[in-house]
């Protein structure tokens, strides 16, 4: 609570400023913005590549019994309808772009990307080196990589090497994980840097209303998923969803105002053992899982948030692009484990890599504390669903 009202008043001190129009305190306030979206990129990479490995690694070395199925079918199912659901809502809304001066006066000037041919684009996903992608921080090329790579771990046999390897990546994951945390820390800084920006565009009107289209979308698909596509999951397996949305409500709740859906997950168990009766060798399983690989919200967030930006970018939105990058999103967000502001983190790192205006980003990011609520607590609710399917699915 204390976070988020500190970060509510550096989006009120930052519009304040912005709005002051004095042009050496707008061109810190611009400083300020491009120093923390580079430290984004810097920190992003590596701290998905990481945790997409050691998700594989960690899950897939777990067996693949029935349990184990049963999770990872409904978790892909659910996370696919949430990304359709994010896709079509975008089409039906279709949010404006910002004007020109809004995204260069955040990130300097809109580079012109080359045109590619659909093949040419996933060809370009496909490495052949296996150092270029991260020289050149293409991260499709990375997540391919790093998809492998936990695969191939979780089919070598146990071993003190094997034991090593993964032990090294756990580790370099916790020291990002540290320096994230630390980046976090300073973020108030950086709203104030962002809502300065902002509220310097001379179009503040036509901004608001090209970011209200895309935050209704977002928060609309979340509504949608939470309130009819899982509960329709539930009826279809013979579950009566208030029953489970009652008897899981405290883990909803306190997901919804801690942001954290690890840090929820003892009250989730509880939960799901005491209140709703889901056998204990299924809870302890099935939900640890889920809170690393189930992200409903995290995929739409990366779906709808990508194609805004790629709109305003000068990318035609085709029916090929949004469903190659309706798959993008659900992979992403399977591989997110774990990482505070790991969408935001995620969606920056695959725009940066494919040369979208990265900027826009930074206009989002002082609202992205409300979106990140609503996302989590759609992810514990879709958790429990997945727990609750699974149990009655195994009786």
């Amino acid at each position: 609570m204390k976070k988020t009202l500190l970060w509510i008043g550096a989006l009120v001190v930052g519009a304040i400023l912005g709005l002051l129009g004095l042009s050496w305190l707008n061109g810190l306030m611009d400083f300020v913005a491009t120093v923390y979206t580079r430290l984004f990129q810097l920190l992003a990479v590596p701290t998905i590549v990481l945790a997409v490995i050691t998700t594989f690694a960690t899950f897939g070395s777990k067996g693949s019994g029935r349990i184990f199925g049963h999770t990872l079918i409904y978790t892909l199912l659910t996370t696919f309808a949430a990304a359709i659901i994010g896709a079509l809502l975008y089409v039906v809304v279709a949010p404006g772009n910002l004007p020109v001066e809004a995204i260069s006066q955040a990130d300097g000037a809109i580079a012109d990307t080359p045109q590619q041919s659909y093949y040419d684009h996933i060809l370009s996903v496909i490495p052949n080196n296996i150092v270029k992608p991260f020289l050149e921080g293409n991260v499709l090329s990375l997540l391919l990589l790093a998809f492998a790579i936990g695969i191939g771990l979780s089919k070598l046999p146990e071993s003190e090497n094997k034991a090593v390897v993964v032990k090294g990546l756990l580790g370099l994951q916790d020291l990002l994980f540290l320096l994230i945390r630390g980046l976090i820390w300073t973020l108030p800084l950086g709203i104030v840097a962002f809502s300065a920006q902002l509220s310097a565009q001379v179009s503040a009107g036509v901004v608001a209303d090209s970011i209200g289209k895309y935050v209704l979308v977002v928060l609309s698909g979340n509504v949608i998923q939470f309130f009819v596509i899982l509960p329709l999951f539930l009826l279809a397996r013979g579950l009566n969803p208030i029953h489970v949305l009652g008897r899981m409500m405290p883990a909803v709740l306190m997901a919804l105002f801690t942001k954290s859906s690890a840090a929820t997950l003892p009250v989730t168990m509880e939960s799901a053992e005491q209140r709703l009766g889901v056998r204990k060798e299924i809870a302890r399983f099935v939900l640890p899982i889920c809170t690393t690989i189930n992200m409903n919200g995290c995929a739409a967030f990366i779906l709808v948030t990508s194609l805004f930006v790629m709109q305003n970018g000068g990318t035609p939105l085709t029916l090929d692009t949004i469903l190659l990058w309706i798959l993008i999103s659900v992979v992403s967000a399977i591989g997110n484990a774990g990482v505070p502001m790991g969408c935001f983190f995620l969606t920056l790192s695959l725009m940066s890599g494919i040369g979208a205006p990265v900027a826009i980003l930074g206009i989002i990011l002082p609202i992205y504390t409300i979106i990140d609520m609503v996302e989590t607590a759609e992810n514990v609710w879709s958790d429990s669903c997945v727990c609750a399917m699974t149990d009655h699915d195994l009786k």
